[in-house]
C-alpha cells in the first residue's frame, strides 16, 4: 500500500513539474516573431543574453520574469513575460523595449500579431517605412513609443482602437497628413508626445474627449487654425508645449487650466496675458514670441511657485511689476525685446540670477544687487546711465564710434581662436563662455556678442541617461574638404534663443556680409543620431534675410559640410547688427537634449566702397608722448641710454637664460590661446626666492608660493617639484587646458615658466584659500548658510562649465574641498588642474591611471580606473555634504557612527533626520536648500555612475528650476567597504550563519 502511495506521489510530482515547465514556455509564434525581428535589425543574439534573457530558445526566462527593473536603462534591449494569463498554457511577451540600438529598416508586420503586449518602446533607432494598421490589434497596449525614428506615412487611424493607452509617443518622425480623429477615442490618454512627428492640419474636434491627459507636447508641427478652445477641458493638465503655425491667440478658457505647471507657447499673432489670473500653479511660463500686449499683470508677485518666466519678444508695455523681482522660487526672467519702461527695483531675491531686460525703454541707474558676481544681467539697448564704458556702448543707438568710425570691415570665427582666411580677412577669437543673459566686447570695443537662452527642456521628458546638451560653443575634428578654410569650421557658436553680433565703429558704406556655417552637431548616417533638425531665424539691421534656415538642408542634407551665405548690406549709424534667433522650430532633443537653436561658424563684413579710415586698433599705450620724449633725450644723453640699455638687455638675458627658446617650443603643438611666459627670474623676485615665509602649502606635485609681480600684482606660483612624475607633456598639457577655459568658478591661469628641469605655474592669488581650510581648518571663517549654498552652487556651475560647455571637455579627477579655492567674496574657484584628462566627445568613458584622493573617489574609478565625468559629480557630492555638515569626509575623532560622512548621511537620511548633518555652527539655515542639497548629494554618490545626475541637472536641481529626480538607494559600497581613514580603504568580511 505505502509503495502505491509512493508511486502516485511521484508521478504527481511528475505531472506538476510538466505542466510548470508548459506555463514557463513562450509561444512559439511570439518566440518566432522577436527572433526575426531582432535578426532583420541586427542586434545580436549576445545583447539580450547579456540582459538576462534569451532570443532564441525560451525567452521567457531569466529577467523577463524575474524582478529585473524593466524601465532600468541598463536593461536594453529588454522584453518582460506574463506566465499567469489566465486560460494560456504558454507565457505571453508583454513588453519590449530596444532604445536607442539605431535598429534599421522597417517594423516586421508580425510584431503586431503580439496581442498580450501592454508597453511597446522602440525609440531612438532609425526604423523607416510607415506604421501598418495592423496596429490596431494590440488592443491590450498601455504605453507606446516610437518616438525619434524615420518613420513616414500617414498616422494610421488604427491607433483609436487601443483605448486602454496611457501615453502615445510618436514625435521625432517624418509623418505627413493630419492627426487622425479616431485618436479622440483614447479617453485613458495621459501623456501624448507628438513634436516634430511632421502632421500639420487642424486639430479634430474629438480631441475634446482626451480629458485625462496631463502632459503634451506638440511644438513643431505644421498645425494650423487657432488653438482649440476645447483644451481648457484638458483640466488635468500639468504640462503643455505648443510652437506651431497656429493663428490668432491663446484661447480664453486657458484660464481654467489650474493644474498647468508647465506652459510653453511660441509663434502666435497676438493676445494678453488676462488668462493666466487663475493659474497660481506655474512654475515655468513661456510666452515669447506671441505678439502679446498690455502690460505684465501686477499681482504677478502672487506667482510664488515661478521658477521661470520667458515673456521676450513680444509687445508688451508699462512697467514691470517689481513683485517679479522678490519671488523666492524664481531662477530666469527673460523680458527683452519688449517696450517696457521704467526703472529697476532695489531688492532682488537671491534666487533669481538670469535676467535678460534688453531692448527694452528701461532708464536710470542700475542698483547695487546688479554688481553681483554670480548675476548674470542682460541690459543691453536701453536707456540706462552707467558708469560701464562697454556697457555703454551697446546701450541704444550704440554710441560708441557713432560719427568717428575706426574700422571698415569685420571678422570673427565664432566659438573658436583666431584665424587668417585664405581670402586674408582675419577672423578674431571668438570663444569666451556665454551664460543664459550675458554679452561680450572686445577690449578696444571693435565688435561684440550677446546671447539670450535657456534650454527650456520639458523636465518629464529629460531621459536622464542622454547627455544634456548646455554649450553655447561646439568643436569638431573633422576637416572640411570641400573649402579651403576648414579652420573657420571647426568651432561654432551656439544659442538657445537670441544670438546677436555687433559691429562697432564702422564707416558709413554697402557691405558685403558673410555667414558660414557647418552643422557639428546633428550626425550623418543611418542613425537616430542624425534626425535632429535645426530651424532658426536670420536678421541683419532688423531685417529678416532667412527664415526657417536649416544648415543641414542648406547642405544638400549633410553634416559637416560648410555652407556660405552673403548678404549686401547698408551701414548708415556706423553699426552693424546681425541677429540669429529661434522661434521654435526644428526638434529639441537629438542627438543630445537640448540640441536646438541657431549656429554659426564665422562672420565677416567687407566694403563695397574705398575705405577712408585707418582700420587699426586703438592704441592704449603712450606712443605720442614716449616719442616726443626719446627724441629730445636721445641727443643729449646717447652714451648713457645706450649704456643703460645694455645693462637691461642683459639683466633680462639672465633672468631669462635657458626660457624663452625652451617655452616656446614646448608650445609648438598647442593650438589654444598660448599663456603668457614668465621668466624664472621674475618669479624668484617675485617670491623673494621662494621663500618659506611665502609658503602657501604644499599638495601632490609640489608647493605652492604667495608672490608679488613688478607691477603689483599678487600671484601664486606652483613649483613643480622633479619627483612629483608630472613630466613635461603633461605640465604643457595643463597649461593648454587652463588657457582653453575662462569661467568665473575657475582659478585663472596668469602664465607658465619652463626653467631647464624647473617649471612652473602663475595663478591668481585668492585671499580666503581653500575651502577646507575654511570649513574645518585650524582658521576656519564663519560662514552663514547663504554663502555656503552659494560656494555649493558655484562649484556645481565650475564643473558643469569644464564638462559641458568648455570647448574642451574636461573631466577634473580631484574634486575635493582643498581643490576649491575662494576670493575675497568668497565666490569658489575650482583649482589644481594638474589631473585633469581631455577626452573626446564620442568616448563614454576613459580606463586611466587611477589620480586622486580617496574618500572624494568614485567607486568604479578607485577599483577599476573607469574614468568618466561622473566620477567629478561623485567628488561634488562628497564636497556638497562637507559644506553642509561643516566636517571632512573622515573624522576619527568622532563617535563611530559619525566617522565617515558619507555613512552618516545615509543613516540621517534613512531616518528622515537630514537636518542633522547641519553644522552646528549654524544658528539659522534654509531647511528646504539643505533638504534639497543632501538630496542631490546623495544622488551625486550613486555607486552606479549611470545613476548620478549630470552637473547641468544638479545646477538645476540644487537651484530648484527642476525636482530631485532620480532612484537614491544606499550605495552598496557602505556595505561592503569599511574604510580606515580618508586615504585608505579596505574590503569588509561579509559574516553569515548557517543553520
Amino acid at each position: 500500500m505505502a509503495s502505491r502511495l509512493w508511486l502516485c506521489f511521484f508521478f504527481g510530482l511528475m505531472i506538476t513539474d510538466a505542466l510548470t515547465r508548459a506555463q514557463n514556455t513562450t509561444d512559439p509564434a511570439e518566440v518566432r516573431v522577436i527572433n526575426a525581428m531582432f535578426s532583420q535589425w541586427g542586434i545580436p543574439e549576445s545583447s539580450a543574453t547579456e540582459m538576462g534573457w534569451n532570443i532564441s530558445g525560451n525567452p521567457c526566462t531569466g529577467a523577463a520574469v524575474d524582478s529585473s527593473d524593466f524601465g532600468a536603462d541598463t536593461y536594453n534591449p529588454g522584453i518582460k513575460c506574463d506566465c499567469n494569463i489566465p486560460n494560456s498554457t504558454t507565457c505571453h511577451i508583454t513588453q519590449v523595449k530596444v532604445v536607442a540600438m539605431d535598429a534599421v529598416g522597417p517594423i516586421p508586420e508580425g510584431l503586431w500579431t503580439l496581442t498580450y503586449l501592454i508597453d511597446l518602446n522602440l525609440a531612438q533607432n532609425y526604423l523607416t517605412g510607415s506604421l501598418s494598421p495592423s496596429i490596431g490589434n494590440l488592443s491590450r497596449m498601455q504605453y507606446l513609443s516610437f518616438g525619434t525614428n524615420a518613420l513616414s506615412g500617414q498616422v494610421p487611424p488604427e491607433l483609436g482602437q487601443l483605448t486602454d493607452l496611457r501615453s502615445l509617443s510618436f514625435g521625432t518622425n517624418n509623418f505627413t497628413g493630419s492627426l487622425p480623429s479616431e485618436l479622440g477615442n483614447l479617453r485613458r490618454l495621459e501623456g501624448l508626445y507628438i513634436d516634430s512627428a511632421g502632421v500639420g492640419g487642424e486639430i479634430p474636434p474629438s480631441f475634446a474627449n482626451l480629458r485625462n491627459l496631463q502632459i503634451v507636447g506638440a511644438s513643431d508641427n505644421g498645425f494650423t487654425g487657432r488653438i482649440p478652445d476645447f483644451i481648457g477641458n484638458w483640466t488635468q493638465l500639468q504640462e503643455l508645449i505648443e510652437g506651431n503655425s497656429f493663428e490668432g491667440s491663446i484661447p480664453p478658457s486657458f484660464s481654467r487650466l489650474t493644474s498647468l505647471q508647465d506652459l510653453r507657447i511660441i509663434g502666435l499673432s497676438n493676445g494678453t496675458l488676462d488668462f493666466i489670473r487663475d493659474l497660481k500653479s506655474l512654475s515655468v511660463l513661456t510666452l515669447r514670441n506671441n505678439g502679446l500686449s498690455g502690460s505684465i499683470p501686477n499681482d504677478i508677485g502672487e506667482y510664488v511657485d515661478l521658477v521661470a518666466l520667458d515673456l521676450s519678444f513680444n509687445n508688451l508695455s508699462g512697467e514691470i511689476p517689481r513683485g517679479l523681482f522678490t519671488l523666492s522660487e524664481m531662477s530666469f526672467l527673460f523680458l527683452g525685446n519688449n517696450s517696457l519702461t521704467g526703472t529697476l527695483p532695489n531688492v532682488k531675491s537671491r534666487t533669481l540670477n538670469n535676467i535678460d531686460l534688453s531692448y527694452n525703454e528701461l532708464s536710470g541707474t542700475l542698483p547695487s544687487w546688479a554688481t553681483d558676481p554670480n548675476l548674470q544681467l542682460h541690459i543691453l539697448v536701453n536707456n540706462f546711465t552707467l558708469n560701464d564704458s562697454g556697457l555703454n556702448c551697446l546701450q541704444r543707438d550704440f554710441p560708441c564710434g557713432r560719427g568717428s568710425p575706426r574700422y571698415s570691415n569685420l571678422g570673427i570665427n565664432c566659438g573658436g581662436p583666431q584665424i587668417t582666411s585664405s581670402s586674408q580677412i582675419v577672423h578674431e577669437q571668438d570663444n569666451n563662455p556665454l551664460g543664459p543673459a550675458t554679452y561680450y566686447l572686445t577690449p578696444e570695443m571693435r565688435w561684440g556678442v550677446s546671447n539670450v537662452a535657456r534650454r527650456d527642456i520639458p523636465s518629464n521628458s529629460i531621459d536622464p541617461t542622454q547627455r544634456y546638451f548646455n554649450n553655447t560653443i561646439a568643436s569638431s575634428v573633422n576637416q572640411f574638404t570641400d573649402t579651403t578654410d576648414s579652420g573657420l569650421f571647426q568651432t561654432a557658436r551656439l544659442s538657445a534663443g537670441s544670438l546677436r553680433y555687433y559691429g562697432l565703429a564702422l564707416e558709413n558704406g554697402n557691405y558685403t556680409v558673410k555667414l558660414q556655417f557647418a552643422e557639428i552637431v546633428i550626425e550623418n548616417g543611418p542613425t537616430w543620431r542624425s534626425l535632429g533638425r535645426r530651424l532658426f531665424d536670420i536678421y541683419i539691421q532688423g531685417n529678416q534675410v532667412f527664415k526657417d534656415f536649416d544648415i543641414k538642408r542648406e547642405a544638400g542634407g549633410a553634416s559637416f559640410s560648410p555652407v556660405t551665405r552673403e548678404v549686401t548690406v547698408d551701414v548708415i549709424n556706423n553699426y552693424l547688427e546681425i541677429h540669429l534667433l529661434w522661434t521654435g522650430k526644428g526638434t529639441c532633443c537629438v542627438p543630445d537634449q537640448g540640441t536646438f537653436g541657431p549656429l554659426i561658424s564665422a562672420i565677416s563684413a567687407t566694403p563695397n566702397f574705398i575705405p577712408s579710415v585707418s582700420n587699426n586698433l586703438p592704441s592704449n599705450n603712450k606712443n605720442n608722448n614716449t616719442g616726443l620724449i626719446v627724441g629730445i633725450l636721445v641727443p643729449i644723453g646717447a652714451v648713457s641710454f645706450l649704456t643703460l640699455l645694455a645693462l637691461y638687455i642683459l639683466r633680462q638675458r639672465r633672468k631669462r637664460k635657458d626660457t624663452s627658446g625652451k617655452c616656446d617650443e614646448e608650445f609648438l603643438g598647442i593650438d589654444h590661446t598660448r599663456p603668457y611666459t614668465f621668466g624664472y627670474g621674475d618669479l624668484r623676485d617675485a617670491t623673494d626666492d621662494f621663500s618659506p615665509a611665502n609658503k602657501l602649502g604644499e599638495g601632490g606635485f609640489g608647493p605652492v608660493y604667495k608672490g608679488t609681480l613688478e607691477d603689483g600684482r599678487v600671484i601664486a606660483v606652483k613649483l613643480l617639484s622633479v619627483a612629483s612624475h608630472q613630466g613635461k607633456s603633461q605640465f604643457v598639457a595643463e597649461i593648454a587646458t587652463i588657457s582653453a577655459v575662462q569661467h568665473r568658478n575657475l582659478v585663472k591661469l596668469y602664465g607658465s615658466c619652463i626653467d631647464g628641469e624647473k617649471r612652473l605655474l602663475v595663478y591668481e592669488y585668492l585671499e580666503n584659500k581653500s575651502l577646507d581650510q575654511a570649513l574645518f581648518g585650524s582658521s576656519r571663517l564663519s560662514l552663514k548658510w547663504s554663502t555656503r549654498f552659494d560656494i555649493c552652487m558655484g562649484l556645481a556651475r565650475g564643473l558643469t562649465y569644464l564638462h559641458e560647455e568648455s570647448r574642451i571637455r574636461i573631466i577634473h579627477r580631484d574634486v575635493k574641498s582643498s581643490n576649491v579655492l575662494l576670493d575675497s567674496d568668497l565666490n569658489p574657484k575650482i583649482s589644481d588642474f594638474g589631473l585633469a584628462k581631455l577626452y573626446d566627445d564620442k568616448k563614454t568613458h576613459l580606463s586611466t591611471r587611477v589620480a586622486g584622493t580617496f574618500g572624494y573617489l568614485a567607486p568604479e574609478y578607485a577599483m577599476w580606473g573607469h574614468l568618466t565625468e561622473k566620477a567629478d559629480v561623485f567628488g561634488f557630492g562628497v564636497v556638497a555634504l562637507e559644506i553642509i555638515s561643516g566636517r571632512p569626509n573622515s573624522d576619527s575623532s568622532l563617535e563611530d557612527e559619525k566617522i565617515y560622512l558619507l555613512n552618516w548621511a545615509w543613516k540621517l537620511h534613512e531616518g528622515n533626520r537630514e537636518l542633522e548633518l547641519v553644522d552646528e555652527e549654524l544658528s539659522e539655515f534654509n531647511e528646504t536648500e539643505v533638504k534639497r542639497m543632501t538630496r542631490v548629494a546623495l544622488l551625486c554618490t550613486q555607486t552606479s555612475p549611470t545613476q548620478r545626475p549630470s552637473m547641468s541637472r544638479v545646477v538645476a536641481m540644487l537651484s530648484g528650476d527642476i525636482e530631485v529626480t532620480g532612484v537614491i538607494t544606499r550605495p552598496e559600497y557602505l556595505t561592503y567597504f569599511e574604510f580606515d581613514d580618508s586615504t585608505t580603504f579596505k574590503s569588509a568580511t561579509p559574516t553569515s550563519t548557517m543553520n
